[in-house]
């Protein structure tokens, strides 16, 4: 069974395969991370860190999210959608992260860390299922000039 072609229904649903790994990868790390944190660092440090593994999260979700819908219409879309999106995505990263570092709130070194961790876990994952998944094949078109 082939994937739905852009513009078809399931399109975008098609095109976001890869997520099941890395979400339950990152939903592990909180769960044992979330506990540590506020075992070594309080309430705060559990806040956090989960505020932490959540920004890395919802990060790389828009990120899919954006690419899969660029592909789903008209995949000559994907790399000027998915440029954008970084760049918007790391603009408003840097300015909210400013303005918590200006807060002085403690949490912030907690978060830092399980950016850092989360980064790690979701890559990690996202590279495991790269790697065990079957790579796509092509049919050599005669027609192309």
């Amino acid at each position: 069974m082939t994937a739905p072609r852009a513009g078809e229904p399931g399109a975008i649903r098609a095109r976001l395969t890869h997520l099941r790994l890395p979400l339950l990868a990152c939903a592990a790390l909180a769960v044992v991370g979330v506990p540590v944190a506020a075992l070594l660092r309080g309430p705060t440090g559990a806040a956090g860190f989960a505020a932490g593994v959540a920004l890395v999260i919802v990060s790389y979700l828009i990120s899919s999210l954006s690419v899969a819908w660029a592909d789903a219409v008209h995949p000559r879309m994907i790399m000027s959608v998915g440029l954008v999106t970084y760049a918007t995505k790391i603009v408003i990263l840097g300015v909210v992260m400013a303005a918590v570092a200006a807060t002085g709130w403690p949490g912030l070194p907690d978060m830092g860390v399980a950016i850092i961790a989360a980064v790690v876990v979701w890559t990690g994952a996202h590279l495991t299922w790269a790697m065990r998944s079957p790579l796509p094949t092509f049919k050599a078109r005669d027609d192309i000039e």
